[in-house]
């Protein structure tokens, strides 16, 4: 199944041009310091590529192969982004599984700009929830967690200092696509508090000793959840950020929760809250 006269017709690119686009996909499934030197971070796969065209990602470079790119609507956008000036390479099916990261190689994959908002265009106009994160030790956790907020309404992630990366492959795999629908900052404590000042806003902590039980609490309009680290909770700083801590109450047979698990928790109370308030 060819992708159409214009792609044959077209001047195909150098094969050192290749080289060089396959090794810079590699540098940016592998090193986090190239994908922040670049702003820049791969996807691979018909779901990813079709949302993150729905979602008008900046496209940097479309890769295919003709030859395992089975899907009717994939294959039209690459056909619509390359005809409006995105570039795209055709490689081999050897050439593609080479860059490839899942079981079977979809045949597409596309290198885009990361999606950064800035702390200060935040919205609090409506009922919804953020996440604050500053360490996370599993990729996978982070990941899912993206997927429950998208799930539950949640608007996004405040990353405080440098620690997380939200492009990391792992958490783009276990996000399940719902990366292309979160807002992500970064900034730091004091950046944060003031904002929170200026803004009334309060942050609910997660710990074992929180004060109240998490459903029971009387959630505020927009809602901003600190999770601390897995093994550790919060910090003592964290703990200084927060306005109120609510606990999850479990077995004592168990002494804590994957955070994951935790933060799906609080995100699901929070969204049935609210929508019991809304009916």
């Amino acid at each position: 199944m060819a992708l159409g006269n214009s792609y044959n017709q077209a001047q195909p690119l150098k094969l050192e041009t290749n080289a060089a686009k396959i090794n810079e996909i590699r540098k940016l499934q592998t090193h986090r310091t190239y994908r922040d030197s670049t702003k820049q971070f791969y996807i691979e796969g018909v779901r990813n590529f079709i949302r993150i065209v729905d979602n008008k990602f900046d496209i940097s470079t479309i890769i295919y192969s003709d030859k395992l790119l089975t899907s009717v609507i994939a294959r039209k956008l690459v056909r619509q982004n390359r005809r409006a000036g995105i570039p795209c390479l055709n490689i081999s099916p050897e050439k593609f599984r080479t860059i490839s990261h899942t079981e079977k190689a979809s045949g597409v994959g596309a290198i885009i700009r990361q999606h950064w908002t800035k702390l200060h265009d935040i919205s609090i106009q409506q009922k919804t929830c953020w996440i604050i994160l500053e360490t996370i030790r599993s990729p996978g956790n982070l990941g899912t967690l993206i997927r429950t907020s998208e799930a539950f309404g949640g608007a996004g992630f405040i990353f405080l200092e440098n620690s997380i990366d939200p492009f990391d492959p792992n958490v783009i795999r276990a996000s399940m696509g719902s990366i292309y629908n979160q807002k992500f900052i970064r900034t730091g404590y004091s950046k944060l508090h003031k904002w929170l000042q200026n803004h009334n806003c309060h942050v609910i902590g997660a710990s074992p000793d929180g004060a109240v039980d998490f459903h029971k609490f009387n959630y505020p309009q927009t809602t901003m959840i600190f999770l601390g680290e897995e093994r550790k909770g919060l910090t003592q700083q964290q703990r200084d950020l927060c306005k109120h801590l609510v606990r999850i109450p479990i077995a004592r047979t168990v002494d804590s929760l994957n955070l994951a698990v935790a933060g799906s928790l609080m995100m699901y109370e929070i969204y049935r809250a609210q929508n019991l308030v809304n009916s």
